[in-house]
């Protein structure tokens, strides 16, 4: 564990303690304790009682309500439990400025750096290697690295916090074919220069397959680059409506505000359901509440706090760090799901955990 580190837990520790002998003070957003005094001056993220945390979005807005919006999140939760002094974001414009974004949390001495993003991960494995002294966090971001005592290239406090996405998908496209009366479903993805976006959709037909042999997936990625293809929320409405007036009456949305868009408008049409992805988004999409059915869900938001945790404990994981994937509780639709259905669901994210079904993906 780091000097800083150390430094900041006693003065926690310390802090506990006076409170306890005092019967508790309350604070107020101007950092007057409450007890009458003045506050003492802030310190600077360059002090060692002081915890500071930034996070880097890929190119694409923080509140996208999936993605992005999830690891923010975490990285919230992660601040408040911790006593964080200072907790900010950049949004990344252009993927030229994944380095400079991340350099202006460098330059004011930021302990830890969340870079959301599979295209941010070679700027952050840079970044981590120049910077021994901050610990970064890259979301989508799997390392290859040995992290043996011969290895050149490792860099140990860089973790990559992945998931089984296929697993995800898997479930969410078994789910869209039990619900499919038509034969045909569909799913519309960012770019496909994403793996975790290509895992999902690998997983989701896969799955639709393994519950019926015979059925038709429409699949279509996002024709531009990593700029624009999870903000074009235009086109994946576009792509969701042409897929259901060929049949599609399952549709899920796999690719920020452009998979945001594809829900959305599976919601305005009679008889098709809706799936979407990396986090429940009931709670943050409710204009897809008339068809959304359940959400294939990476549990982005914990797996951040639990990297958090395992840091200020001083047991930051070498390499990669799983964290947890499945599908999203069926909400109001929770009545139109049979047993039958949900016991299906259950005996396959059982396989998949245990190895008994596999998903086809990267083998």
């Amino acid at each position: 564990m780091s000097k800083k580190l150390l430094g900041l837990l006693a003065i926690m520790l310390l802090a506990v303690l006076v409170l306890s002998a005092c019967g508790g003070t309350t604070a107020d957003n101007t950092g007057n304790t409450g007890t009458g005094e003045e506050p003492a001056p802030e310190e600077g993220c360059e002090s060692d009682n002081v915890l500071c945390v930034g996070l880097v979005t890929d190119v694409g807005e923080v509140d996208d309500k999936s993605f992005n919006q999830s690891a923010w999140e975490g990285a919230q939760q992660a601040a408040d439990k911790y006593g964080a002094a200072k907790i900010d974001y950049i949004e990344t414009k252009d993927t030229k400025d994944y380095a400079a974004n991340m350099q202006l949390f460098l330059d004011q001495n930021f302990d830890v750096i969340v870079t959301v993003g599979f295209g941010m991960g070679e700027a952050t494995g840079i970044a981590a290697a120049d910077n021994p002294d901050t610990f970064f966090i890259g979301v989508d971001q799997f390392q290859t690295y040995q992290f043996d005592d011969d290895a050149s290239n490792d860099i140990p406090n860089y973790v990559g916090l992945v998931f089984n996405e296929d697993h995800a998908g898997f479930l969410a496209g078994a789910l869209a074919a039990l619900l499919s009366e038509t034969g045909t479903i569909a799913g519309v993805y960012g770019t496909d220069l994403v793996p975790p976006v290509v895992a999902y959709k690998e997983g989701y037909e896969a799955g639709a397959a393994y519950i019926n042999p015979d059925i038709n997936v429409i699949s279509t990625y996002h024709p531009g680059g990593l700029d624009v293809a999870f903000t074009d929320p235009e086109w994946g409405g576009a792509t969701a409506a042409q897929a259901i007036d060929n049949g599609a009456d399952v549709v899920f949305g796999a690719g920020g505000k452009t998979g945001n868009g594809a829900i959305i408008e599976a919601a305005g049409h009679d008889g098709v359901y809706c799936i979407g992805v990396d986090s429940d988004q009931w709670e943050t999409v409710p204009e897809a509440h008339p068809c959304l059915v359940s959400s294939a869900m990476k549990l982005i938001t914990p797996g951040v706090v639990g990297l958090f945790d395992l840091y200020m404990e001083g047991n930051a994981p070498l390499g990669n760090y799983y964290g947890g994937a499945g599908i999203a509780p069926f909400h109001d639709f929770d009545s139109q799901i049979s047993q039958e259905i949900k016991d299906q669901l259950d005996t396959i994210a059982a396989g998949l955990a245990d190895g008994s079904i596999t998903t086809g993906y990267g083998q």
